[in-house]
């Protein structure tokens, strides 16, 4: 017993030697070439200094030489969401030198940092009157809908079966366990607002109706502000803010056209998941977040910061967004349920939803 104790411990010893050994030669990551850099880790190396600026105002200090960098923990922090892979394979990669417990600490303690740091930031719905201008004329080309800023969709991401009585909740009409997000982003495809609390069952109006989005709109129209909105399907109730399309339009009516434009300019949206979904492979529809549902929330607020991060430093366009249509599949389409709340402007919605017919 003496003898394979002290084989045990040396081996321990061994093994946490290599380890630190590895980490260090990783910390070197910034001599990678410029394109495996971008390709490891979904940020040029500006991006990649930039987000870990903001983390480390966070971070606590290095106390012990053998402690992982704020680098390593970042580079392994990305690697996961640009592989989707699991923890015990973010570890190994790239000679990252972290066992899987290690990569778990490392992801929940980074995770909280960046969405505190990176979600207020990079995640609004506000935007300058430049912006809005912008936005209005871009989409005004697209459907000939005055007054749309922004678009609107929703998802389903995978996780695994939750612990506990409420799990069933989460078990969506397709048959897989997800949550169900709103995803809400500009003309740029840049995402404004996400909200992914919602378990896959819940539908998508109520997710929609009970979010800070949506009151943020209906402010605006209260507050005089009443030509500024956004456009989303079918399964959302129309509102003076949100315009949806004409359910049983028959082919050849003003109608029709109006569908058609309006389809038109909600591809964005479907772009822009595409695209992030292309960078960031944890939400592939083959694919599952195998963490609590606070946790997943947790990746997907940051994964949509990171997204807009992207864009900013000019790495959007390095990923094809039409790439991932068919890998991702219907399960993922949202469910567009026949649903109306009691919105005391819905009269009101539909009137200015027929007065846009006469552009064609």
């Amino acid at each position: 017993m003496d003898s394979m104790g002290f084989y045990v411990k040396s081996r321990q010893k061994i093994v946490k030697k290599n380890r630190i050994e590895l980490r260090n030669k990783a910390s070197q990551i910034f001599d990678l070439p410029d394109s495996v850099f971008t390709q490891r880790f979904r940020l040029n190396k500006a991006a990649f200094k930039y987000v870990l600026r903001e983390l480390k105002q966070k971070l606590p200090p290095i106390v012990r030489s053998s402690s992982v960098s704020a680098e390593l923990k970042l580079a392994a922090c990305l690697r996961f969401l640009a592989n989707g892979g699991y923890q015990d394979g973010v570890g190994q990669d790239f000679n990252f030198g972290m066992a899987q417990s290690t990569i778990s600490v490392v992801l929940s303690d980074v995770l909280a940092i960046l969405e505190e740091q990176l979600c207020p930031k990079w995640i609004t719905l506000a935007m300058t009157d430049e912006e809005k201008r912008d936005a209005r004329v871009y989409f005004y080309r697209k459907c000939k809908i005055p007054g749309v800023i922004m678009c609107m969709d929703g998802i389903h991401i995978k996780i695994v079966k939750p612990n506990g009585e409420s799990s069933h909740q989460f078990l969506n009409q397709k048959g897989f366990f997800s949550l169900n997000a709103i995803i809400i982003c500009d003309h740029k495809q840049r995402i404004r607002y996400v909200d992914a609390k919602y378990p896959g069952s819940t539908q998508n109006a109520f997710v929609w109706s009970n979010s800070e989005a949506y009151l943020y709109f209906k402010e605006l129209y209260e507050n005089g502000d009443c030509c500024t909105r956004l456009l989303g399907y079918e399964g959302y109730p129309l509102s003076p803010w949100l315009i949806t399309p004409f359910k049983d339009a028959c082919a050849g009516t003003a109608e029709s056209r109006f569908n058609e434009s309006h389809s038109s300019a909600l591809n964005v949206i479907k772009q822009t998941v595409g695209a992030w979904r292309n960078w960031c492979r944890c939400f592939l529809g083959t694919r599952q977040l195998h963490y609590s549902p606070k946790k997943a929330v947790q990746i997907i607020n940051v994964a949509a910061a990171l997204h807009n991060i992207r864009i900013h430093f000019k790495l959007h366009q390095d990923y094809d967004p039409d790439s991932l249509v068919e890998e991702e599949g219907p399960e993922d389409e949202v469910f567009n349920e026949e649903y109306q709340t009691e919105d005391p402007y819905f009269e009101e919605a539909i009137q200015l939803r027929n007065e846009f017919l006469s552009n064609f």
